[in-house]
């Protein structure tokens, strides 16, 4: 869809209107309608070495998700089953993706990370039907599939295997056209996604977001992002996390924009430079700790004048790391804000000035404020919480409440507002600053972490009596994880215990979930209930 250009912020804000259908179904409304009507590039797929490069147009995903839907048809899957997706940077992850929002089958996108044991909770937290994992993952989910009685239908990408379909005998003799009478048609409040999101006091919370979700990322991609329709985008992300249905699914094609794909391994910073530039990168999305690190590099080596307009998020970047990255690219870089829980709500645009630091203005469409307890708004420049009104209908993109989890739901919608979990402040010219988490969640290099898995996975150690995780401040990586444990009766701490408690939890948890820094105690930080004060220890780490 297309919606104003931002030329006049204020004009622009004032007069927005985001009408959303009554039926709309992402599949069909923009990736089959680009296909039939402005066939182009839609996606870019770029192998582990950067070497293999192949361009996929919008009829080529068209009649590649149509293939996988009917094999998914033929498999028994019905609308509203949900379905465990765990599939990296490779073409097959958006033929899986867009084929099951065309059959409604929602589908639950896992980061790579993930271990079997965090697969099992997400299967039977949902009571998925559907497994979609590439080779390298399918063992993971034989050692627990005996655990989930929900399972019926596993799909492998790859080789054979006992008990599995793979995703070549499903799709190499279906049809690349879906017969949409066998079809329920898709209202815009159906049930599209779900992602998986940390919290503070137990294991993730499922996100559901329907198809006006991928709709109202249309904001995201006009606004924040700047795409228009000959851009080629790249937003660095795993497939499992939210950051990616911004960037690499949603947003860039409700404008047209072809993608990047990069099935790269870790992070090689030589690599990705010589890309932009191989591919003609002309928008770029990446975490805050990609440009620190981009920063300590000799940039004038490399021919980044593709680059037209840059994205950052997570945390604000320092002054000097924009003006090596402006230096050697002629583009800033915006910082935007928003959750799994939302789209892109508050944003720094081309349109309006830069203030070095802050969060930019709201975006059109959302009502964001500074709110007090009570709900009230707040005053210029004093600390509240970060919150977006809520309203009937709900404002684009704002999800309607956790899965099944009425307690977690009545804690951030509260008093008329939908409360982030984050603080900040508003000044005399729109513009908010952050102030920080009013919960525990750790965020890493892009990844928010659960202090409470962490802790619960280092319980299971047999030297870890009680222990506590907080982000400790870390200039490239934004905060790491930090772990306070007391040992159980026989144990001393040492290096090596140290080593053997982080390579124990690599082994039984997502590795980026693991504690950097470990300490031992004799005692932790309470309440007179008996919580741990991880604020306490947060205070004494920032000193």
């Amino acid at each position: 869809m297309l919606l104003p250009k931002m030329d006049d912020y204020d004009a622009v804000k004032s007069q927005f209107e985001l009408d959303i259908p009554e039926f709309y179904n992402f599949g069909f409304d923009v990736v089959e309608k680009r296909a039939k009507e402005q066939d182009k590039v839609a996606f870019i797929a770029v192998d582990k070495n950067g070497e293999s490069i192949e361009r996929y147009a919008f009829s080529d995903l068209d009649a590649a998700s149509n293939r996988f839907a009917n094999g998914l048809l033929d498999a028994g899957a019905k609308k509203g089953d949900f379905a465990f997706v765990m599939i990296p940077r490779i073409a097959e992850w958006y033929f899986a993706m867009i084929g099951c929002c065309k059959t409604g089958v929602v589908a639950m996108p896992g980061t790579n990370l993930l271990t079997a044991k965090d697969i099992e909770y997400r299967i039977n937290r949902s009571n998925a039907k559907l497994v979609i994992v590439t080779s390298e993952n399918a063992d993971k989910v034989d050692e627990i599939k005996h655990k989930c009685p929900s399972l019926e239908t596993l799909i492998v990408i790859g080789e054979p295997r006992e008990g599995w379909l793979t995703y070549s005998e499903m799709t190499e003799q279906a049809s690349d056209e879906l017969d949409k009478s066998k079809l329920e048609p898709s209202r815009s409040s159906d049930l599209m996604i779900v992602y998986f999101t940390s919290g503070t006091t137990g294991m993730p919370k499922m996100v559901p977001r329907d198809q006006s979700y991928a709709y109202a990322h249309s904001i995201t991609g006009r606004y924040w992002m700047d795409l228009e329709e000959n851009d080629v985008h790249w937003t660095l992300s795993d497939t499992g996390w939210a950051k990616a249905a911004w960037g690499m699914l949603f947003s860039p094609w409700q404008m047209g924009s072809a993608m990047v794909l990069f099935d790269g391994e870790g992070f090689d910073a030589e690599l990705h430079l010589n890309l932009i530039e191989k591919l003609g990168v002309t928008t770029f999305c990446a975490p805050p700790t990609v440009y620190r690190v981009f920063a300590q590099m000799d940039l004038s080596e490399f021919n980044l004048s593709s680059v037209r307009h840059a994205i950052g998020a997570g945390e604000p970047l320092n002054p000097e790391v924009i003006k090596v990255w402006h230096e050697a690219t002629g583009s800033n870089i915006y910082d935007g804000y928003g959750q799994t829980e939302t789209i892109n709500i508050v944003a720094n645009y081309p349109a309006i000035p830069v203030k070095p630091g802050s969060m930019g203005k709201a975006v059109p469409g959302v009502d964001v404020q500074i709110v007090d307890e009570d709900g009230n708004i707040a005053e210029v420049d004093a600390v509240g919480h970060i919150a977006i009104r809520i309203t009937d209908p709900l404002q684009p993109g704002m999800f309607a409440g956790y899965w099944e989890d009425d307690v977690a739901t009545a804690k951030c919608f509260k008093n008329g507002w939908y409360h982030t979990g984050d603080t900040g402040t508003v000044d005399s010219d729109g513009y908010f600053w952050f102030v920080g988490r009013s919960d525990d969640v750790i965020t890493s290099s892009g990844y928010r972490i659960s202090p409470f898995e962490v802790e619960s996975s280092l319980l299971e150690h047999p030297a870890v009596q009680e222990s506590a995780a907080i982000g400790k401040p870390d200039e490239m990586r934004g905060e790491i994880v930090k772990a306070f444990v007391v040992l159980a009766p026989g144990y001393e701490g040492s290096d090596e215990l140290t080593k053997e408690l982080q390579a124990f939890m690599k082994k039984i948890t997502a590795p980026y979930k693991y504690p950097r820094e470990i300490e031992y105690r004799k005692a932790l930080p309470k309440t007179v209930s008996g919580k741990i004060r991880r604020v306490e220890l947060r205070a004494e780490e920032s000193k």
